[in-house]
């Protein structure tokens, strides 16, 4: 009996403590909410009322979202909070991603319904690219496709553009580490090549998948890969000028609405 009895208190402690970490994400998310374009300040004594809830313990969470980057205090008044750089850059970040997406997907199109190649748009995620969003022409008998979400190897022409252009190359460093040494020596090079050129080269994959990339860049940095997909045969290693311009051309002008500049702009050590 005692033994069940310690049981069923561990679980309620265990319930209790979950309930307390969903609660703060709940509160967490009614304070960053009463931020917006008509209250872009708001003291812990406004929050407390407009949320009904304990003006002292608003101010603990007020502290830590402080501690966290999420809100700062104001240089006027230091009761004042405003949104913190973190969220702010989480949030041109989100902003970003959904306009590069939006903005590339006519161009994306134009490309498919000219070669009858699969487009693709990744953009960059914890680790590497990530496939975000895909156009293709079913009405051609054989269609390359990649499903959304895909995570792509660190060998692929999309991860390689990104390892020549980001901004920060300690982490493209840290990636290559992770490869074989005489991979990372192949990799390496073909990197430097993608500099030079602006692009990739297609790379043609041990499936017989012949890719393409090029680099979009919006006013801070690469923000996104355009690349062209297919079989060997219709996206020749050794016959894809056409496509190359095709693609560089598109990137350019996804680029230029991003409010990018050319590639030259980037500097790498």
């Amino acid at each position: 009996m005692t033994s069940g009895a310690s049981a069923t208190s561990g679980a309620s402690d265990t319930g209790a403590a979950s309930n307390g970490d969903i609660q703060a994400v709940s509160r967490t998310a009614q304070i960053l909410t009463l931020f917006g374009p008509e209250t872009p300040e708001v003291t812990v004594a406004e929050a407390a009322e407009r949320l009904g809830l304990n003006r002292t313990t608003l101010h603990r969470y007020f502290v830590s979202l402080e501690a966290a980057g999420l809100l700062e205090r104001t240089e006027e008044r230091n009761s004042v909070f405003t949104p913190g750089r973190l969220l702010l850059q989480l949030g041109a970040f989100a902003i970003g991603r959904r306009k590069v997406i939006q903005l590339a997907t006519p161009h994306m199109r134009d490309l498919t319904r000219t070669t009858g190649l699969t487009v693709v748009l990744s953009l960059w995620g914890p680790s590497g690219p990530v496939v975000s969003h895909v156009e293709d022409d079913e009405s051609h008998g054989t269609i390359v496709t990649v499903r959304v979400g895909s995570q792509l190897p660190l060998n692929t022409a999309q991860a390689l553009v990104y390892l020549a252009f980001l901004p920060d190359q300690l982490t493209a460093d840290r990636l290559l580490g992770t490869l074989p040494a005489d991979q990372r020596m192949h990799v390496r090079e073909q990197i430097a090549g993608i500099r030079e050129r602006g692009m990739s080269e297609p790379i043609l994959n041990a499936r017989g998948i012949s890719v393409i990339a090029a680099p979009v860049f919006d006013k801070s940095a690469i923000c996104a890969t355009l690349a062209f997909v297919g079989t060997a045969h219709l996206l020749p290693a050794d016959g894809s000028t056409r496509e190359s311009a095709l693609l560089a051309e598109a990137a350019a002008r996804v680029t230029a609405e991003m409010g990018g500049g050319a590639t030259e702009e980037v500097h790498h050590d």
